[in-house]
């Protein structure tokens, strides 16, 4: 009889949406700070997955299309406590953000100004050591020997200097068509599995509606009321998108801004107020959505928009994981992970250098702020708000002080 991975004893959902429901309050730093904020709660902490779990569900969040964070959060809650549990995770993580955007995109007339910035600017610097820490985590952890570590380097280097939109996913492919090489000593945990309240079928299911979801939302637009429209272009931008983050902007600019429906102006607007605010990036469709149409989309925008994005891929994360769970089991898929893992330790620190430090860092103030706050996490095991507190009250300190 197979056990399961090595999660502690199920939960519920109260339980698992208290969780998130504080992760999306005060995961701050964008969907890479995430991921470090994941394994400090869930890994070390309370111990819900062991390493080689969480790495195996980041690999597949990192192949699939969509939020590679909210993905994970999601697939962790069903895990846990099941379809309510899944549910609870999603609910608690996104919706301080999406309410925070949805409050900004009403009343961002009246908070602009210097002291603001400066909350912000401390907001990226809690990024830079959250990202730092779970980089160095997952490099001691995934990166054992010198060939995995090679090739994460070489990972964060076609990262770093390729333009090409699709190299994340190229660069997470090639760790997986690698791995059977290099990791030859890696094996299969025999007898271990996630432990999964539906089967092969049930995930067939949610790809088939995944698909037909799609070809919707391609097709039938034009035929649709505003809010349909809409639906379809998020829709559309989730369902396409690999990699998650910063690499949406392109797409929500093409789905959003070129049609006409939100100004070039108020789009950058929005983008910026959502490196502010902790959770998920994709909530920058609340904002959006709201100020569809001039301003005119309203809560029911900002609610289509954020259900449209969102949806794509927690179907596809929920519909893979039962395949993916068998695969795990065999060696040679072992050995395809523990490239995919390599390679996405080089993703993230790629990611760590730009944009998380290129957009953070720009003077020798900024990088003892973010040196003190990475200590603080590593050697004194400081909470994320700590952090947080920590980072922004110096940047403020920093700007009453120029």
């Amino acid at each position: 009889m197979n056990k399961a991975a090595k999660i502690s004893p199920p939960g519920t959902a109260w339980e698992v949406g208290a969780i998130f429901l504080r992760l999306g309050l005060t995961s701050f730093g964008g969907p890479i700070a995430h991921l470090g904020y994941f394994r400090r709660e869930f890994v070390q902490r309370r111990r819900w997955l062991d390493e080689e779990h969480f790495a195996q569900l980041l690999a597949l969040c990192q192949f699939l299309p969509g939020p590679a964070s909210s993905q994970l959060g999601f697939s962790i809650g069903l895990l846990r406590a099941g379809w309510a549990g899944a549910l609870a995770a999603f609910v608690g993580f996104t919706l301080p953000s999406a309410l925070l955007l949805f409050a900004f995109a009403e009343f961002s007339g009246q908070l602009a100004g210097p002291w603001g910035q400066a909350v912000v600017h401390g907001l990226k610097l809690v990024a830079v050591a959250v990202v730092a820490q779970g980089v160095l985590g997952m490099a001691r952890s995934l990166c054992p020997d010198p060939p995995r570590a090679l090739l994460a380097v070489l990972a964060a280097a076609l990262m770093l200097f390729s333009a090409l939109p699709a190299m994340q996913w190229l660069v997470v492919a090639g760790g997986a068509a690698l791995g059977p090489l290099i990791c030859r000593q890696v094996v299969a945990r025999q007898g271990e599995t996630f432990a999964l309240t539906y089967g092969s079928r049930s995930g067939a299911v949610l790809l088939l509606a995944y698909g037909v979801l799609l070809v919707a939302a391609l097709v039938l637009p034009p035929l649709l009321p505003p809010l349909g429209q809409m639906a379809g272009a998020f829709y559309r931008t989730g369902a396409l998108v690999f990699g998650g983050g910063h690499v949406v902007l392109p797409l929500l600019k093409h789905a959003i801004v070129d049609p006409g429906w939100v100004s070039p102006d108020t789009f950058l607007t929005g983008y910026g107020a959502a490196q502010a605010v902790p959770g998920p990036m994709f909530t920058l469709s609340s904002f959006l959505g709201k100020q569809m149409y001039g301003g005119q989309g309203g809560a029911a925008g900002a609610l289509v928009g954020v259900l449209s994005i969102f949806l794509p891929g927690l179907l596809a994360v929920s519909g893979t994981l039962p395949f993916w769970r068998a695969l795990a089991a065999r060696d040679r898929a072992a050995r395809m992970l523990a490239g995919v893992n390599a390679a996405v330790v080089g993703l993230l620190a790629a990611a760590f250098y730009d944009p998380v430090w290129v957009s953070a860092v720009a003077d020798a103030g900024d990088f003892a702020i973010a040196a003190v706050g990475f200590v603080g996490l590593v050697a004194v095991q400081w909470p994320a708000w700590a952090v947080v507190i920590w980072c922004v009250g110096a940047s403020l300190a920093r700007h009453a002080l120029a």
